[in-house]
Order: C-alpha cells, then structure tokens, then sequence
C-alpha cells in the first residue's frame, strides 16, 4: 500500500477536462408487470435541481429515450394511466456509460374516482408472487456499503437477519439457518456455488466469481419464499445478468487488489438490437507476485472468471439469450522447499504438510422469451454447468542441520477429485386473467453427472521418536451416480383490490437418488395488505425442502473389499416451515421502517444414528468437508426472531441504514438434548451511512462508513486428550456443547471513493478499509502442538485490511 497510495494520488491530482456542461441519455423500456407485454404512452419524467423536468414517453415498443440528462444522482417516475407509478432514486448517471433501465409496472384495480395513489420504490422486490422477507438490490448496493467488496452475498450480510459467517469468506447466515440452505439462481438456472476456492457442501468461498458489473437489479429472499423457488429453506439468491447496450459499444478497466478487470459491451450490428456483454478478471495478487511485490503469504492465490452474455430480440417481442459465466482457481501451500527457520509469512496452511488445492465452476445456458397474447408468455431455458476440486497432500518432516531446515521425509497423504456436471431445464408459463388475477405454471429439472474420488493415508508419529508410520490408504469415497431432480410448481396471484393481495403456491420435489427423496406437495401462502398509502403489513407461510450435499450420500468410513461402505445413501429431504408477519411504514418521502417476526420449524434433518449433538444443521461454512458416521432424518431444530430495518434511500447526498436482529437458533441431535447451533449469535446490529459531496466539473467524493455488533461464535469444552491424539480441536459431547460463546464480534469499516468525469469517460477511484480498528474477533480455536502459550490456541477473524481499486469507463 506504501507503494501504490502516490500512485493514488498522481491519479487525482492528474484527472483534468473541461467544465462544460456534460450530459447522458437515460433510456430503457417498461411493460406490464404480469404479462410482460409493451406498454404504450408511459410518461417517464426526471426532475432537475432548478424544478424543472426533463421527460419522454414510451413508443409502440415500449421503449424511451430521454437525452441531455445532467450528470449525478437522479430521481425518474414512470406513470401510465390505469397503473400504480414507479418512483426510483439512486440512480448514477456518468459521463461514459448510458443509462438502461427495464421497468415493470402494475395495473390498478379499482376505477379512476376510486384510487389512491401507491408507488412502487427502489428497493422493493420485483418478483410480484413474494409479499414478505424479500428485497431487490441493486449494482450500486454492493458498491455503496463499506466492506462489502462488490459482492452480492457480503452487500446481503447487512440485512436485517443476514450475518457473515466468517470475514475470510463471504458464506452468509440467513436467520440461524446454515449457509448451505441457500439457493443460488442465475437467469432462472440453480448453479453451483458460484465461488473461487469453493469447498463441497458449502455456499461461499473467499472471492465470488460473481462480477457485478454484468448483474442487473435481482431479489434476495430470507423467507416464505415463492413456489417456483424450491430446494432451499434459509434463502434465496435469484441472480439476473443484464444485456449489453444494444446502441452503443462501451468498455471498462479495473486495477483492483481483488482483480484486474476487462469489461466490453455494445450491439452486435447496426441493422438489430442484438446486444454483447463480456467480462474477465484475473487475480491482482498473482500480478503482484510477477512484480515481486510482497503480499505478506508465500502462497499466493491465483484465480481468474469470465462471463458473457449475448442477446437477440426476435420479431413480435421475442428473445433469445445464450449467456456464461465461469471462474477457475488453485493455491500450492508449499513449506517442504523452506529451508529458512523464519515462516513468519505464513498466514494460512498447516505446518507439517504440502498443500495443492484447485477449483471450478461454470455454466453456460440459453433461453427464449415469447409473448403468446396481450395477456401471455411463455420462457424456456436450458444449461449445463461443471464443479470441480482437487486437492493433495504431502506429510513432510525436516531436520534442523547447520541452523537451516533439511527436509527428511515427504510423503503423499491426501489425494481427492470431486467433479459434478449439472444439465438443467426450465420451462413456464405466465397467464395474466385480468386485472385481479394471474397464474404462473412451470417446471424445474436438473440431470446431474456426479463423480467422487478420495483416498487418504493415516500419519502416526512414532511413540519412542523413531520413524512416522504411514498406513496403508483407505479410500473414503469411489462412486459415480446420475440422479434427477424434478420440481414443478404453480402459483397464483389474486388481488382483491388495490389494498389486498393473495398469493398462494403449490410445488412438489422430488429426487432420484433414493426413495425417501421425495416431497409430494409443499404449499405456499402469502397475503398483503395496504393499510393506507404509509402503511402496509404482509404474512407468508410455505414448506421448504432441500437435498442433502451431494457428495454425502457416497461417504464410506469403512470399507469393504476394497470400496467404501456408502452408509449414507438413503438421506431423505432437510424441510422447513415458514411463518413470517412484516409491517412497512413510509416514515418520510425517503426514508422507511421495517418490521418482521418470524418462526421457522425444521425436521428431518440428517443426524448421528448413534447417541450424539451432530447434526447437518450446524455445517456448510468453513474450509473442511464433513466425514459423518451414519446418518438418519430424525434431526429437528427451530429459529424465530424480530428484525427491524429503518432505512433512508440515497436522496439529498446522504444515506443511512440501521438494521437489528434478535433471533434464537436451537436443535436436538440423536439424543434429543436442546442445544444451541453453532450459528446462533443471538443478536445481530448494523449501522450504514454514506455522504456524497459534488465537486466542480461534476466530480463527486463519497465517504461510507459501517459498524457491526453481533454475538460470537458457539462452542464447547475442548476434550484434550482427544484433541492431542488427532491434532486438533474435538469438543466434548456433553451438556456444554455449543453452550460456550466467544465474546462480541465488532467491525467498523469505511469506504472512501472519487468519481470524476470527462466527455465520455469517467474515472472511479477507491478505497474500501475493512476492520479499521483492527479488532480482534475470534473465529475458533485451534490445536497448536508446538504453541509456547498452550495447545489450544483462538483463530481471529481478518484484521485491518485495505482494498483499493481503479475504474476507468469509457
């Protein structure tokens, strides 16, 4: 950082243009939000600093164009008669980039002499079957809050009920629940952990592949989710990638400490509307690396991803999208060729072993859109994706010769491949009735390609100081399987007026792999009502079922004639009941407050078949897979809590956000002992806040700030012998178990970042300064033979680290 911060400041004090008066086009297209059919005459207004207004209306296509807009934050409206208006803030207009925007808009119940005008508002989910625990975010929101990084799942970590689970990874606690109930969805595909460095079983990693340039506006769900969402019961991510600008090409650089970005876009000719978006990264720190720049580890982690997305409009209204997205990694901790006794650059990795570990992960898919009628559509897509991890290690031991390391003996311990291959379907359609009610039909199905290889070796130091003895390898997982997924559902929607909306939802799960994999009807409910044009409640209720990590099902502690005994096979279904009440209130033109209570009763879910507190119900976060005995659906757990959101949208320069959680998370194991889970902070409490000043020649300055305070981390008593015998920490399995927490988790981070524009080119510099008082919060604790202070040692979460980038647009 030493050497990059007059770097840093070269950049600013260089960035000069003139201060004529720089505009952009803001243009997009808005249709019906049920049938997705053009609408025709929307009014479309911006108003200015000076209380006027710039407008435009939309054409037979439905589309707008409104030009000359001045640079900055804007507010734009859409009004059409006989529909509810749209009212969005926080939109950044730039001098190298033109504003796109896809409204959808509702049609009003009752007759003109009877309405009372509501808006719908930035922030506010655009799936219409979702009534509560749901929100849309935006491109700006991950790039807004301090410390999120740009990411979906760390910007989602500052909702209200939505925890990190660790600072090193972006896995994220949705209400108690574990981080592998939540679903990922792209562009109405379910992928794969969509994660550099993704681990089997877990949702996160330590950099998503995920870039948020090419994401359009999506919805994040904590609850009571709709029905065509299935095989998840914490949450859902519906991801949708965005289409290029179908008139103008623009590009994009970023120099980043997380990656070094290329980003094009524009038409793929004149004489269409056919679009192109692409993008690709590759890891900063392993240019670094080429500059011999030290980063403070010798391994040095290389990653890389890349998407795209190509877009074809068809005659009367269709469209056809084939789009990508895919990243690759790999680290080599490799400490057998140190021969200095300082490692003090070692940050992660054990210190006895080699370490080889490499990943990947990727889609690519295509889908059709077609209008049938004013009233109907439908939309088909189809996709393959691909997860894979190697990992191997080499057990090595050194001698101390001449006061240098002399290595001894290496040996390889650990070699394992887990490859899936994904070929997925979808298909729905989308009936607008009338004005009160409309249906939509459809189905999911995933064909999966698995294939599961691991073998390790047993290392056994010697008693008497002799040599280490190596067992003989034991293979733990020898399988390859094809089962199917199917989840079809319904779901409808009836607005009695424009007060009082009833949704409701059927669908049914079933998967191939065994018999007890199936769940006939899971029913969905949700009721909105808008108590006057301040204030509205809402309840959702659903049943929620999920599939076990598939690499579980294989799992053999004991073989047989050479294979693994796959004791596991038979796992049925993890389900969930949901119950959730919401109020919204409009505190102020821009500012509102949220309230949820909710109550969630998880069965079946997967425990030790003998006496112990395991439980499924506490795992997918972490850099380790589960090795579990036999395991048996009896488990159950439940999690309720209240949440409250006050949030002031970004409109006068400034925003804030407040957010708390007060949740209880417990479960029984196989011997029905009430115990906390291991995600079960308790208490959760966030405060955001963002100014933005405007400086001459339309630059702007913005400064962010966040702070965190959260309950810590569960444990229990460390059983030492135990632990010693297998070099690490193992908890007893008594009353304490998960009763122990480490003290508060507290983080402040801050963001600072400078925006300046020239005629068609924008530069963004930032920087975003995580744990700024570098806190000490305790992850876990570990077991450290050689500690001078102890054996059982406290793992921390990140300390101070500073993230900086370079955005040039143009």
């Amino acid at each position: 950082m030493k050497t990059l911060t007059p770097l840093f400041i070269a950049i600013l004090f260089c960035l000069s243009a003139s201060h004529a008066q720089i505009t952009q086009i803001v243009r997009g297209s808005v249709v019906d939000q049920e049938s997705q059919f053009p609408l025709i005459g929307v009014n479309v207004t911006i108003p200015q600093e000076n209380g006027t207004f710039l407008g435009g209306t939309t054409d037979y296509n439905g589309e707008f164009s409104i030009e000359n807009v001045p640079l900055g934050r804007i507010e734009i409206s859409f009004s059409y008669l006989g529909y509810n208006d749209v009212q969005l803030s926080d939109i950044i207009v730039n001098s190298a980039k033109e504003i796109i925007l896809n409204i959808q808009m509702q049609e009003k119940i009752m007759e003109l002499d009877e309405v009372v005008v509501y808006a719908k508002r930035s922030g506010e989910v655009s799936n219409e079957m979702a009534t509560v625990s749901a929100r849309e975010f935006s491109v700006q929101e991950t790039n807004r809050y301090a410390g999120s990084r740009g990411e979906p799942a760390r910007m989602a970590s500052n909702f209200a009920g939505v925890q990190g689970a660790d600072d090193s990874r972006n896995d994220i606690i949705i209400r108690g629940n574990s981080p592998q109930g939540v679903l990922w969805r792209l562009d109405g595909f379910n992928i794969p952990n969509p994660n550099h460095f993704s681990i089997p079983g877990t949702g996160g990693g330590p950099v998503t592949i995920l870039n948020n340039k090419f994401l359009a506006n999506s919805d994040f769900f904590t609850g009571a989710f709709p029905a065509e969402y299935g095989n998840g019961i914490a949450g859902v991510f519906d991801l949708k990638m965005r289409n290029g600008n179908n008139k103008k090409h623009e590009f994009s650089a970023q120099l980043g400490f997380l990656g070094t970005e290329l980003m094009a876009e524009g038409p793929l000719s004149k004489n269409s509307k056919a679009s192109y978006l692409a993008t690709y990264r590759y890891s900063t720190l392993k240019l670094f690396e080429f500059l011999n720049i030290k980063i403070g580890t010798d391994a040095v982690p290389l990653y890389q991803d890349a998407a795209f997305r190509l877009n074809f409009p068809t005659k009367n209204g269709g469209n056809f999208a084939l789009f990508g997205i895919g990243g690759s990694s790999k680290i080599d901790i490799v400490l057998s060729e140190n021969t200095e006794l300082d490692t003090s650059t070692l940050i992660f990795g054990s210190n006895d072993r080699d370490q080889y570990f490499s990943s990947k992960m990727g889609i690519v898919g295509m889908s059709y859109t077609k209008p049938i009628n004013v009233n109907t559509f439908i939309k088909a897509g189809i996709s393959a994706s691909h997860s894979f991890v190697d990992a191997n290690h080499d057990f090595f031991e050194k001698s101390i010769v001449n006061n240098q390391y002399r290595l001894d003996t290496l040996v390889n311990i650990l070699d394992y491949t887990f490859i899936e291959n994904k070929y997925s379907a979808y298909a729905f359609t989308n009936w607008k009735i009338n004005k009160k009610l409309s249906i939509k039909a459809g189905i999911n199905a995933d064909l999966f390609q698995l294939n599961y290889q691991d073998s390790v070796r047993l290392v056994v130091p010697s008693s008497t100081g002799g040599k280490t003895i190596f067992e003989n390898w034991k293979t733990r997982w020898n399988a390859s399987d094809s089962p199917f997924l199917i989840q079809p559902y319904v779901q409808a929607k009836f607005r009695i007026n424009d007060d009082f909306t009833v949704t409701s939802g059927l669908t049914s799960t079933f998967y191939s792999i065994n018999s007890n994999s199936y769940s006939p009807l899971e029913p969905r409910l949700g009721l909105s009502y808008q108590i006057d044009p301040k204030q509205k409640i809402g309840l959702g209720i659903g049943i929620h079922s999920q599939i076990q990590s598939n690499y579980l099902y294989f799992y053999g502690s004991r073989n047989e004639n050479g294979k693994p005994v796959e004791y596991n096979k038979g796992m049925g279904l993890t389900k969930s009941n949901h119950v959730v009440l919401s109020y919204d209130r409009n505190l102020a033109k821009n500012m509102r407050l949220k309230l949820e209570t909710y109550f969630q009763n998880l069965y079946n879910i997967p425990v030790e078949k003998s006496n112990s507190s395991f439980s499924l119900i506490n795992s997918g976060s972490g850099f380790s897979r589960l090795f579990p005995e036999e395991l048996v659906n009896s488990g159950t757990g439940r999690n309720y809590g209240l949440e409250l959101t006050i949030e002031k949208f970004f409109t006068s320069g400034y925003y804030f956000m407040l957010t708390s959680s007060l949740f209880d998370s417990k479960y029984k194991g196989s011997n029905e002992i009430l115990r906390n889970t291991a995600f079960n902070g308790n208490y959760a409490f966030n405060g955001l806040f963002a100014k933005e000043i405007n400086l001459k020649g339309k630059s702007s300055i913005n400064f962010g700030g966040k702070i965190t305070y959260a309950g810590g981390r569960r444990y229990g008593d460390v059983d030492e012998t135990e632990s010693a015998a297998q070099l690490e920490i193992i908890y007893r399995d008594n009353t304490n178990y998960n009763e122990l927490q480490f003290k508060p988790y507290f983080r402040a981070d801050a963001k600072v970042n400078y925006r300046y524009n020239t005629k068609n080119l924008t530069h963004e510099i930032a920087i975003d300064f995580v744990n700024v008082f570098n806190t000490k919060n305790i992850l876990t604790l570990t077991y450290a033979p050689d500690n001078p202070l102890g054996p059982i040692r406290e793992e921390y979460q990140l300390g101070f680290l500073p993230l900086f980038y370079y955005r040039i647009d143009f």
